[in-house]
């Protein structure tokens, strides 16, 4: 046998036998480090741990506890429970069932619909499974023996994937586990034994691979972890983002609805909705005001022809909606940038005019598939607070920095956390390669010379240039995607933007693309479940409400009303002849910050008493000193 030499993590290297496993590579360096492997990479590349290492390579174990680990571990634990299906229910096909960021899925091809309790029932099959400490055993055979096996097995979602591979694939992997065997890349955990901890959580309906054309197939959706531990503290936080799921409080509080006689994806805001989100649009008004942006409005429907000079039309046509007006195709428009450059092109510039900032709270159409289609975090028609900066490429640096402070800026008042990802060229994509280049480096530079930490997240840029994303985390650390900005030499190109340089010539602007927020009604969503509902109280669409403990103080609750109102304080009344304290309930239902109590004393002493919604009494006060209160409380967000 000849001999082969392994670089190890910790920078070490030995000298094996060529064939060698391994695990028992591993084994050989550290025993304790198989403990906690659930495959390993060799020169980079994933395989299991029983894989024979032939040539001198780079090894890395995966451990369970990391992000490589927990998908390996859960793609194994998927694959258990399609045995588990199976052997529980006859005449079931299985099609696929990949490892997601919270789980695992496998969709299957089943007569009967799935219950709740059949979930049960295949939960303690998995169980079984695990018990028996089956091994998942890799096989490498030809594609035609593959056929063959799942024809005869009648699987054919197997046979079809199968039969669609590349012609130049000659073999192809399978893993067996038990009677079990599937078609699969891999790599798999060792044994079922290493499962310590996973819940079948609910089914839905999906269509084999996402056509609606095709079959509709039974998802079983569960999750994983490495420990019970983990998945108890998964449980309960999902249970915690139950509470606050906005599509609920949305409800509750009276704020927006998404009906079906509508139409799916478009929103209803209901008076309270309306002010919150009125509240969210002016402060952004003020605050770009104040950065030197133009205020513009675009209409909501394009000639066709610019769509497809932009390179939507051949790019993004999926997410439009057309229609014809007098025989001409139109777009009715999911983006705001075209009329943007239209008011740029509507005279010459120079190159002192420059930097121009235009921003639009625009109303955007994109077709977005039902299945999709999330309260207001995944809708049809949604307004963005979108603007587009022109400038020439010394002032790209400069106008990039001062928009990711702007973002560090909203986070803060708002109330999030965020985490930066610079996003690269996609393979679908416009304009050269240069262009391309060019514009990375810029977000890139910006981003260093910011001192912002950040990803690289390859291959997710727009489809004419690269961005940089903003993630925000809400109470629950759950990421999401808000703000963006993205670089573009193409579409100057493309409209033939210019402005006339110190040199008397022509040359091209650059165009950033940028959001602060995004969409205001899926900020709405996420600012709905961080807060749980209850806003604070510059954000709350009811600041306070006014409670009279008889009839008798309810022409003194009108006097104070009226002051209130007119100070600015979004103030409710509750004059009804019910009990005070149904009354305090209520409003902490509502979540209201501030309930103003009055009573016989308050009414003699022209005072209110106003209860915190934590139950906190601040004593007896005038109207006066309650209005300076929330004014001191708001001021640092005016």
């Amino acid at each position: 046998m000849s001999e082969i030499k392994i670089h190890l993590p910790d920078g070490s290297s030995a000298i094996h036998e060529s064939g060698m496993a391994v695990r028992d590579i591993l084994t050989s360096w550290k025993k304790a480090s198989l403990k906690s492997a659930v495959a390993a990479k060799v020169n980079g590349v994933k395989v299991d741990l029983s894989f024979r290492v032939e040539k001198d390579a780079d090894l890395e174990p995966i451990e369970i506890g990391s992000k490589e680990g927990l998908d390996i571990l859960r793609h194994s634990i998927s694959h258990v429970m399609a045995q588990a299906v199976q052997e529980s229910f006859a005449g079931v096909k299985v099609s696929i069932g990949p490892s997601i960021e919270d789980g695992f899925y496998y969709d299957f091809d089943y007569s009967e619909t799935f219950t709740l309790e059949d979930l049960q029932k295949i939960e303690k099959k998995m169980r079984d499974i695990v018990a028996a400490d089956l091994p998942f055993i890799r096989r490498e055979v030809s594609r035609e023996e593959a056929v063959e096996l799942f024809r005869k097995k009648g699987e054919s979602y197997k046979v079809e994937l199968l039969n669609d591979l590349p012609e130049d694939v000659k073999e192809v992997s399978l893993y067996i586990d038990g009677e079990y065997v599937d078609l699969c890349r891999g790599p798999h955990i060792p044994s079922t034994k290493m499962i310590k901890a996973f819940k079948l959580m609910n089914v839905a309906g999906a269509y084999w691979r996402g056509d609606e054309k095709n079959k509709m197939l039974q998802r079983i959706y569960g999750t994983g972890f490495a420990t019970e531990k983990e998945l108890k503290e998964y449980l309960n936080f999902l249970e915690e983002a139950k509470k606050r799921d906005h599509r609920k409080l949305g409800k509750e509080l009276d704020l927006f609805q998404v009906n079906d006689e509508v139409g799916p994806g478009l929103v209803i805001f209901h008076p309270k909705g309306a002010l919150l989100r009125m509240i969210i649009e002016d402060w952004e008004r003020k605050e770009h005001l104040k950065r030197g942006y133009d205020i513009v409005q675009g209409p909501q429907i394009l000639r066709g022809d610019l769509w497809k000079k932009s390179g939507h039309f051949d790019h993004y046509r999926e997410f439009m909606y057309f229609t014809e007006v007098e025989g001409q195709l139109y777009g009715i428009k999911p983006m705001n940038c075209i009329a943007h450059m239209m008011i740029y092109k509507s005279k010459i510039r120079s190159y002192r005019d420059l930097p121009l900032r235009y921003f639009e709270l625009g109303t955007v159409h994109r077709h977005e598939k039902t299945g999709v289609l999330h309260g207001l975090l995944r809708v049809r028609q949604f307004t963005q607070d979108d603007a587009h900066i022109l400038c020439t490429p010394d002032q790209l640096n400069s106008e990039i920095r001062a928009i990711a402070d702007f973002v560090g800026y909203a986070m803060k008042i708002f109330g999030f956390d965020y985490e930066v990802e610079l996003s690269t060229r996609p393979e679908k994509s416009i304009g050269s390669d240069e262009d391309w280049e060019m514009a990375t480096a810029a977000l890139e530079a910006s981003l260093k010379d910011n001192r912002m930490a950040y990803e690289v997240n390859v291959g997710d840029g727009a489809f004419y240039g690269p961005k940089i994303d903003f993630k925000l985390k809400d109470a629950l650390k759950r990421k999401w995607q808000c703000a963006t900005i993205q670089c573009d030499f193409t579409l100057p190109e493309r409209f033939d933007l210019s402005y006339i340089g110190p040199d008397g010539e022509k040359h091209r602007p650059v165009m950033l693309h940028r959001v602060i927020l995004g969409a205001i009604e899926r900020f709405m969503g996420v600012l709905i479940e961080h807060h749980a509902g209850a806003f604070p109280l510059w954000l709350s669409p009811v600041q306070a409400v006014l409670m009279t403990v008889t009839d008798n103080q309810i022409p003194y609750g009108e006097n104070v009303y009226l002051q209130l109102l007119d100070a600015g304080v979004r103030v409710e009344r509750d004059f009804r002849n019910e009990k005070l304290g149904y009354k305090i309930r209520e409003a902490q239902m509502q979540k209201v910050p501030f309930m103003l109590v009055i009573g016989d004393k308050e009414v003699e002493s022209s005072r209110v008493s106003p209860r915190q919604r934590d139950g906190k009494n601040l004593g007896p006060m005038g109207p006066d000193e309650f209005i300076a209160l929330v004014r001191e409380k708001c001021i640092k967000y005016e």
